[in-house]
């Protein structure tokens, strides 16, 4: 079992929770910013990247709260590593308040962070946010 660091990421989107569900639990939607392509069946998601694809088991979801899914290329590594979208607006200022959580190996802590940014940069182009 390899040794994965926790990355914790946290944004301000200037979108409804609504809109924001759709961009997250959705094939059409993930595919906007966070895959080529994205198919779903039952629990398992397929996210197609440059001619390669990587599948995820979905496993929690709380709409208007979070999705949370494993890799299933990680599932057989016995580990506790996940990747997860928490969501919730700001009371004060009606922000969407975005938490990301992922695992990397130390070598690729930084990488994993960029792709994560370069996919919320997406995110918000598309939001128009």
């Amino acid at each position: 079992m390899t040794d994965k660091h926790k990355i914790e990421l946290e944004y301000l989107l200037k979108t409804s929770p609504k809109v924001f569900e759709n961009m997250v639990s959705t094939p059409s939607g993930l595919a906007e910013w966070f895959a080529d392509d994205v198919n779903i069946k039952e629990d398992i998601y397929t996210f197609y990247w440059d001619g390669s694809e990587e599948q995820a088991k979905l496993l929690s979801r709380k709409a208007g709260h979070h999705m949370k899914w494993k890799w299933m290329r990680q599932e057989e590594e016995e580990n506790d590593t996940f990747f997860e979208i928490q969501y919730e607006v700001d009371p004060m200022t009606k922000t969407l308040v975005l938490h990301i959580t992922d695992f990397a190996e130390e070598d690729d802590v930084e990488e994993v962070t960029m792709l994560w940014e370069s996919s919320i940069q997406e995110l918000k182009r598309v939001l128009g946010a």
